[in-house]
């Protein structure tokens, strides 16, 4: 079998006195897309923080098999006087690849605005930036937060085909934070349904279904029903 990229187990993190999560366990295969989906306030952004390995006061046990990890916030924190180039390369300063940003730039789509400063970019190519950015490394396995939420439906459903075929293109395993049901099915080989605060895993759904998936597709819609009676039952407990 082969041996997962990451596997988290969480038996309780709290803050102050309020616990946030307990008992979770969560493994990421190699190539696998996993979504967290849950109730707002759930601890979703906690646990992959835990994941990333940004946040370690938990109980519980972080295995890492691999350090070629990135982070994709929700917002695009670009440096603002940095050009586009700049800013994918950010994390090797003036001594950046730019061979590598280059092919980055042209894979997400912003060819002939390498030298723009991110006051001239949209919503939607300020986060393209922000994607390459987190491909610059060569990461095995790419945290998202909630990475496409400040963007209009149209932009988002570009980008999350971007993302797709990114990650098919440098093998790369994905876990995504999201709060939209349509978006954790269309792109996730298997979506984890969170509970309210003290958050667990009450549901795995698996979408068995090969990419390019059809967003109208009636298996799609079926599994969105269970995910919203999940979700429901999560907020009323």
């Amino acid at each position: 079998m082969t041996q997962a990229l990451l596997e988290l187990h969480v038996e309780r993190k709290t803050f102050a006195t309020t616990t946030v999560l307990k008992h979770i366990h969560l493994q990421l295969q190699p190539r696998e897309t996993v979504s967290l989906l849950g109730p707002s306030g759930c601890g979703k952004s906690t646990l992959l923080r835990i994941a990333a390995g940004l946040e370690k006061d938990f109980e519980g046990q972080l295995l890492s098999h691999t350090e070629q990890l990135a982070f994709v916030f929700q917002e695009p924190r670009l440096m603002p006087w940095l050009t586009v180039q700049q800013n994918i390369g950010f994390v090797d300063d003036d001594d950046y690849d730019q061979a590598w940003v280059a092919q980055l730039i042209e894979e997400v789509g912003l060819s002939g605005f390498a030298d723009a400063l991110p006051k001239a970019l949209s919503g939607g190519m300020a986060q393209r930036v922000a994607i390459a950015r987190g491909l610059y490394s060569r990461p095995r396995v790419l945290l998202l937060d909630e990475p496409f939420s400040a963007v209009d439906a149209f932009t988002r459903m570009k980008l999350q085909d971007l993302l797709l075929q990114l990650a098919e293109r440098h093998a790369i395993a994905l876990l995504l934070v999201t709060h939209d049901v349509d978006e954790a099915l269309y792109l996730s080989d298997r979506v984890l349904v969170m509970d309210n605060r003290p958050s667990s895993i009450r549901q795995e759904l698996a979408v068995q279904l090969e990419h390019p998936r059809d967003r109208r597709a009636p298996s799609l819609a079926r599994l969105k029903a269970l995910a919203l009676t999940e979700l429901h039952r999560a907020h009323v407990i």
